[in-house]
């Protein structure tokens, strides 16, 4: 009888290299925007006041951090009215050019062993994933593999805050030593998860090091640098 009864999975930067993703959304997005309006390409390109625009849209409405389509979808809208249209205009064409940049969003390539690693283990245990960003599993297709799924924007709360792991265990009826939660980051997936009580491994590969400025360490169950290791961590945890 297995000792775990379930399995989450963080998303950017677990599952794909998100650095290249939203990379790539966005040139799909400015190359739009030159073609279609071409003023509010032109702001779009001013980083400074597009940060500017996303501090003012928090500050003004805390729970948007939480949100992030929500609050790309407000700072194109505040894009358009800086380019000169009118309120109805710059929030068709918000709409718009949002639906441009999620599309290339969900453009990715899984790291090696991504998938094979999700089939295997939802032979065994309920998969789901919790994610702090816009990611959607079932427009990736991998509802296929995970039975559950809920993002910062779902609880109002974004990771390490306990809302997206309470989430999983409301919806699997699983006590926290029954868990396992997976991700990048030592203290968004790693040190949440295990705050609750929750079984954590690691993801701790070359690309996950590279973003970091300094070395990190995470309190993980288990720490594993290529995805393949993913059924061998797992059994090393049924194992305590």
């Amino acid at each position: 009888m297995p000792r775990l009864r379930a399995i989450t999975f963080d998303l950017d930067n677990t599952l794909w290299d998100v650095r290249t993703v939203i990379g790539g959304a966005e040139r799909r997005l400015v190359a739009w925007l030159d073609a279609e309006i071409p003023a509010a390409a032109a702001v779009y390109r001013n980083g400074a006041d597009l940060m500017a625009m996303r501090s003012r849209l928090i500050s003004e409405q805390p729970q948007m951090a939480h949100d992030i389509s929500r609050l790309r979808e407000a700072i194109l809208r505040r894009v358009m009215r800086q380019a000169g249209h009118g309120e109805a205009q710059a929030q068709r064409l918000a709409a718009r050019a949002f639906q441009v940049f999620i599309e290339a969003r969900h453009d990715i390539e899984f790291f090696d062993g991504a998938l094979s690693a999700l089939a295997k283990l939802s032979r065994r245990y309920a998969l789901g994933s919790l994610t702090n960003g816009n990611a959607d599993p079932k427009r990736l297709k991998l509802d296929r593999y995970f039975s559950f799924s809920f993002c910062a924007a779902d609880v109002g709360a974004s990771k390490p805050a306990p809302e997206l792991f309470e989430a999983a265990l409301r919806h699997t009826g699983a006590a926290p030593h029954e868990v396992a939660h997976i991700g990048d980051h030592p203290i968004d997936d790693i040190a949440g998860a295990a705050h609750l009580g929750l079984h954590t491994i690691w993801m701790n590969g070359p690309v996950q090091q590279s973003m970091r400025e300094e070395p990190a360490t995470a309190p993980a169950t288990v720490e594993v640098t290529h995805l393949d290791e993913l059924v061998d961590a797992v059994e090393r945890i049924e194992a305590l």
